[in-house]
């Protein structure tokens, strides 16, 4: 049986309106960089929250990035996520605490290869943990959406309270490595370094994910199966194994964030994923269920607005990111840039 021609037309062959209403989303970032300097007036002021704004959405985005193809391609909603941001922070910690010869060190070399330990040391605690609460908790409710939420929440406050009776309930604050401390002088802008090692981290993440999902044939079976899981399971392929492999992707992804959050915070707690998730799901919304690119772009609005309003007006800054989710869905309310599945 041959598929249905795609009559979709060709982004060259829409009228010029269509064409403005398609590149809206990836016009949204550039627009609001431009009417922050505006508002801000000073070049340094400006370059500084800029940079801070996209270190932060570039965090968030790696935290989401997982749970958006979890949903897109898994259908599930996932409240436990959380958990791994929480985990993969305290494990990343525990490691650079340990490793604190090296972090103390005023050595590039031996910071970066202390961050490397505690990030690998995350990512394969996390993607454990992922896979044990896929097989667990998530295996017997795929499809049911009430139930995901109510044994993935459940799921959550289990594990915070195995992080504390592992960890202790305490706060842990922490300093970054030697080399990562301070600031850079840029165009009379002082630039954290850590921020600008967050921004190198999100974008090369960014590209490798993208990379993966267009170049190479499991990134082929991930964006088939969320368009129509059902066709690539009748092509032969073996979706639940690929289901199995994203959620472990997508926990250890978490677990990375957690880490590089930690850093930026210098301060760790139990409930600090869970905290995050509400960052999250207004990023994975507004980007469009199952979309990485939409992520991407709403993650970035979301850093952005929140530091620019933080500086021109504090009070505003606590409500931006509920203000930006209302706007973005009442323009779009599928979200940015939703994933098309097959009817």
């Amino acid at each position: 049986m041959s598929a249905a021609p795609d009559h979709t037309p060709t982004f060259a062959a829409l009228s010029l309106s269509d064409r403005l209403e398609k590149a809206a989303p990836f016009l949204l970032v550039p627009v609001l960089v431009v009417l922050g300097f505006f508002a801000i007036g000073t070049t340094s002021s400006w370059l500084t929250l800029t940079v801070s704004g996209l270190a932060m959405g570039m965090m968030i985005f790696i935290m989401a990035s997982g749970l958006t193809l979890v949903f897109g391609l898994m259908d599930v909603i996932n409240f436990g996520h959380g958990a791994f941001i929480s985990v993969g922070a305290y494990v990343g910690i525990s490691v650079l605490l340990a490793l604190s010869g090296w972090t103390g060190a005023p050595s590039l070399v031996l910071n970066i290869l202390a961050v490397l330990l505690a990030v690998f040391a995350a990512i394969a605690v996390t993607g454990a943990l992922g896979w044990g609460f896929e097989r667990v908790i998530v295996r017997p409710v795929y499809g049911a959406h009430l139930k995901q939420i109510l044994v993935t929440v459940g799921g959550l406050i289990v594990i915070e309270q195995l992080i504390q009776m592992v960890w202790g309930p305490e706060e842990i604050f922490l300093t970054r490595p030697e080399m990562l401390k301070g600031a850079v002088t840029f165009a009379g802008a002082a630039v954290e370094k850590y921020r600008l090692l967050a921004v190198v981290i999100g974008l090369i993440l960014f590209v490798a994910m993208r990379m993966v999902l267009l170049r190479t044939k499991i990134g082929l079976i991930v964006r088939a199966g969320v368009a129509n899981g059902e066709m690539v399971e009748a092509l032969g392929y073996r979706l639940r194994i690929v289901f199995i492999g994203v959620f472990i992707a997508g926990s250890a992804l978490a677990g990375l964030g957690g880490v590089m959050w930690g850093l930026y915070q210098e301060v760790i707690t139990a409930g600090m994923g869970e905290e995050m998730m509400i960052l999250v799901f207004i990023v994975v919304i507004i980007g469009g269920l199952g979309s990485v690119e939409g992520a991407f772009i709403g993650a970035l609005l979301v850093g952005l607005l929140q530091n620019y309003l933080a500086f021109l007006e504090p009070k505003l800054a606590l409500i931006s990111n509920i203000a930006l989710m209302a706007a973005i869905l009442m323009w779009r309310p599928q979200g940015m840039l939703p994933v098309v599945k097959a009817k």
